[in-house]
């Protein structure tokens, strides 16, 4: 058995964030002394790996407790760890769309961008005119 701080140098993972994930349910210790100090198994070093390689692919904690909560019912995660994954491609692929927009934006607000704007009355910024807050619009509806 392992003691948590044990458990922090052998995996990397802060003392603190064990502790966490055990609140979360992520992780259980096996055991307390009698000084109750927690004790976990030493297979807890490889789930905490496996932990940090689903947050490192993009898996919030709790898409990992959903993988975990398969894998401690005696089933293997693999089909809703690749469903998820496959989510998180699609999400990727649209946010890659949506900052390729707003690039293409920026740049074509940058290329026109007066060196010295005249001032205009009731305009901030007359290189931001509202033509281009209305363009921002269609580009990013959500955001409307």
């Amino acid at each position: 058995m392992l003691k948590i701080g044990e458990v922090a140098t052998q995996s990397g993972v802060p003392v603190k964030t064990i502790r966490y994930y055990e609140a979360l349910g992520l992780l259980q210790a096996a055991d307390r002394t009698e000084g109750k100090f927690r004790l976990f198994h030493p297979a807890v070093i490889a789930r905490l790996a496996f932990i940090k390689r689903l947050q490192s692919l993009g898996l919030s904690l709790q898409e990992v407790r959903e993988c975990l909560s398969i894998y401690d019912r005696g089933e293997l995660p693999c089909h809703d760890i690749k469903s998820k994954l496959e989510e998180h491609v699609a999400d990727l692929e649209r946010r890659i769309i949506e900052l390729t927009n707003l690039r293409t934006e920026l740049l074509k607000v940058l290329a026109d961008w007066a060196i010295e704007p005249q001032p205009e009355p009731g305009i901030i910024c007359p290189n931001l005119d509202p033509s281009i807050a209305s363009q921002s619009k269609d580009l990013f509806p959500s955001q409307g």
